[in-house]
């Protein structure tokens, strides 16, 4: 499972390299590729496996949406979902009242408003992993 660390006073989110793959929809050895040549900076902590930093995997995700097939093949689609929605968190604009996450979940873009004080609780920044819950009533 993913891990967060402290910076300073941030909090950083790490993947390990399956949970990256899944995430961006590639396989493990596509990952490790992307890192030995410079596209993703594995970061090894020590005794651990090798991690990849959240926000340069938010980065990288939102590179993969633009040039997926699903994004080209169907560019004025709108995708529906039911339930609940893994991805990576790749921004978050705050005012006092009210905040915009977006997140990246394979080729969507999936977009929540919601209270400060709850995108605050919930830890939400770029490179987080989030899952969003779809409620429809059709």
């Amino acid at each position: 499972m993913s891990k967060q660390r402290k910076n300073g006073g941030n909090v950083v989110t790490q993947f390990k390299v399956s949970e990256a793959a899944a995430l961006l929809g590639v396989s493990d050895d596509t990952v490790r590729r992307w890192a030995d040549t410079g596209r993703i900076a594995l970061v090894t902590t020590g005794t651990g496996p090798a991690v990849i930093d959240g926000a340069q995997l938010a980065t990288v995700a939102q590179e993969l949406a633009k040039d997926s097939a699903l994004a080209q093949a169907f560019p004025a689609s709108r995708a529906s979902a039911r339930n609940r929605i893994t991805g990576i968190v790749t921004k978050v604009t705050k005012d006092r009242v009210m905040a915009q996450v977006e997140m990246q979940a394979g080729p969507f873009r999936i977009v929540s408003r919601m209270s400060t004080e709850a995108a605050e609780e919930l830890g939400l920044e770029p490179g987080s992993l989030a899952v969003a819950s779809v409620k429809a009533t059709t």
